[in-house]
């Protein structure tokens, strides 16, 4: 583990966020595929060649985050992380922590429920996966995305910038 700190993300680390971030986006805006498929499966129907195409690649779109999940994890721990801004408030701070720690927790929880249901027929994995967990994930990115944004314009601090060109 790095234990020198960084003034900002790796272009690795950065790349891995954002190509993260469109797969993780790709998947939360066109589950049709999925659902499509989920739908003829629970009623007793076969699953048409186009519904199982769409409904495979929302799964292997789910395999890709979860493995560059685990290359990103490594990542931090080899590379590090910029340090938190201590102008901000303890209470943000604390906020960001647990949202940072959701977004992480979700990155693998998410293709692992997805898995679960899909290819091992976990049927509960599957309602929290598409209900209850993707409510959550859009809650967490919602909060993410707002704190980026009060870092850049209010508080007016590099953090917007180091997950985008770095320093």
């Amino acid at each position: 583990m790095r234990s020198t700190p960084v003034d900002a993300f790796s272009l690795p680390q950065r790349l891995l966020h954002w190509g993260m971030a469109l797969l993780i986006f790709f998947n939360l805006l066109f589950p049709d595929g999925m659902n499509e498929w989920h739908r003829a499966m629970r009623h007793g129907n076969v699953p048409s060649a186009d519904q199982v195409a769409a409904a495979n690649i929302h799964a292997y779109v789910g395999i890709a985050i979860l493995v560059l999940a685990i290359v990103r994890v490594c990542l931090r721990l080899l590379q590090g992380a910029p340090a938190e801004i201590e102008d901000e408030p303890l209470l943000f701070r604390v906020a960001a922590k647990a949202v940072h720690v959701g977004l992480y927790a979700f990155i693998f929880v998410m293709p692992l429920t997805g898995i679960a249901a899909y290819y091992f027929g976990a049927n509960t994995a599957g309602s929290l996966h598409a209900d209850v967990l993707k409510v959550i994930l859009w809650v967490l990115i919602a909060a993410h995305v707002a704190g980026a944004l009060v870092h850049q314009f209010y508080w007016k601090t590099n953090v917007l910038r180091r997950m985008t060109v770095g320093r």
